[in-house]
């Protein structure tokens, strides 16, 4: 039966490169996926390229295809990633120019467009019913592609693979289809592949990361976390495993809370090739760091794209301030009495003043000791900027004006982008792939 390897080299927009150059170097692999956009991520991005046409891809691709290019091109490794965010036609580019300077002449690179769909916001359905209000104001729009574009250009011969908004799992399916010819109707395999593709898409959390709690879950060599692969066969079921040197774990309980993460329902896993069926999956340790997955099932895919959509919902004005030693407590609470009064008079919407290490999570518990160091933090929502800045200003002003001893001030006031979800039909948007070589 054949088989293929596919690694994941990042988890988020922000993960570290040095687990990917190790896969790439020696994982044996045929794919590697960076999935790097969160829900806002892309809206921010789009900001960024407002600002200037050659922005709007991942501020770390540059560094991350410096790292592994070399490598993967050695190795015959593809490179698949939506590090393309809101341009990913300047990110092809910038992998062009990279691919030269580093000599890999040759290098086949894909672009592939059309999951911004801000120009079709008059066909957009609401998402479990509820519209967007007549007054919002639209920054992005970008739909959920699946699959088929990425197995598309990988048919065509592309080395690296660079996307907007596509579903985190259907960067790994992609590589699936292309690599065993799986029909898009053959709803167990395309929920397979799902599976797998969300078991990877977050890298480190896989291998230990965002899972080890010491003395409960504990996780080896959490310093230098591996990234997980998944050695895949043609009928779906694959072995995670981990390049072996590397930190960290995979085991049955790093696997299932993978499989949950972020799924609502498990029987009905919605993405834009399938809707996958976790319910009877299994999990069989074969060896040490490497379990066998098995069982997914799949069901017809969606009419409809969801549309990921990023609004623009005022600012965030937030300032904080520490005390420390003895009454810290007591003079951050009297910080905080004198902010609540002050602050009243502003314009600020869902104000919230936190002291971090005692309430900022889940408010403040009975019977707590009191803590020798506090952090206060206020924030609150504006809709005009000399009122956010009027926030930073009353916490600056503790110094002076108010308890004892506070110290450290910081401040800051941005632009709140909110994401709502819509629908979109799926026969509306058209995937668009473009080639260039280096």
């Amino acid at each position: 039966m054949k088989k293929i390897r596919i690694g994941a080299g990042a988890g988020f927009a922000g993960d570290r490169i040095e687990p990917a150059v190790e896969l790439a170097e020696k994982g044996h692999l045929d794919f590697l996926v960076f999935e790097c956009l969160a829900e806002r991520t892309i809206a921010l991005s789009q900001l960024r390229k407002r600002e200037d046409p050659d922005a709007g891809f991942d501020p770390l691709l540059s560094e991350r295809m410096h790292a592994v290019l070399p490598a993967c091109r050695r190795n015959g490794v593809r490179v698949i990633s939506n590090m393309g965010a809101a341009n990913p036609r300047a990110a092809a580019r910038e992998t062009i120019k990279i691919a030269r300077r580093l000599g890999l002449h040759g290098l086949l690179v894909a672009c592939i467009e059309g999951d911004d769909v801000l120009h079709l916001k008059d066909a957009f359905m609401p998402f479990d019913d509820q519209p967007l209000p007549a007054d919002t104001t639209i920054i992005s729009a970008n739909s959920y592609l699946g699959a088929d574009a990425l197995a598309e250009a990988l048919a065509g011969g592309a080395d690296v693979v660079l996307t907007g908004r596509v579903a985190d799992p259907s960067l790994f399916l992609g590589a699936l289809i292309h690599a065993f010819g799986w029909k898009k109707e053959s709803w167990d395999l395309m929920g397979h592949g799902t599976a797998v593709g969300h078991l990877l898409e977050c890298a480190g959390q896989l291998t230990g990361g965002y899972f080890a709690d010491p003395g409960y879950k504990d996780v080896p060599n959490l310093d230098r976390l591996g990234f997980p692969l998944a050695e895949v066969s043609e009928d779906g079921s694959a072995l995670l495993t981990k390049v072996e040197e590397s930190g960290g774990l995979i085991t049955l309980q790093t696997c299932r809370e993978q499989i949950l993460y972020e799924v609502l329902n498990p029987s009905s896993y919605i993405t834009p090739d399938v809707i996958a069926d976790f319910t009877e999956i299994r999990f069989e340790q074969e060896a040490p760091g490497a379990m066998r997955v098995s069982g997914a099932k799949g069901k017809p895919r969606p009419q409809e794209y969801k549309v990921s959509i990023g609004v623009d919902d005022g600012l965030i004005a937030e300032g904080q301030i520490s005390y420390a030693g003895p009454g810290a407590l007591e003079r951050a609470e009297l910080a905080r009495q004198i902010l609540e009064k002050r602050l009243a008079r502003t314009g600020a919407q869902d104000l919230r003043i936190d002291l971090s290490g005692l309430s900022s999570m889940h408010g403040t518990p009975p019977d707590w000791p009191a803590p020798y160091e506090v952090r206060l933090r206020a924030a609150a929502r504006f809709t005009h900027e000399m009122d956010a800045k009027r926030l930073t200003r009353e916490v600056e002003s503790l110094y002076l004006n108010g308890p004892a001893a506070g110290a450290g001030v910081t401040f800051a006031v941005r632009e709140n982008i909110a994401i709502v979800p819509a629908l979109i039909a799926r026969e509306l948007v058209n995937p668009i792939i473009s080639m260039e070589v280096a």
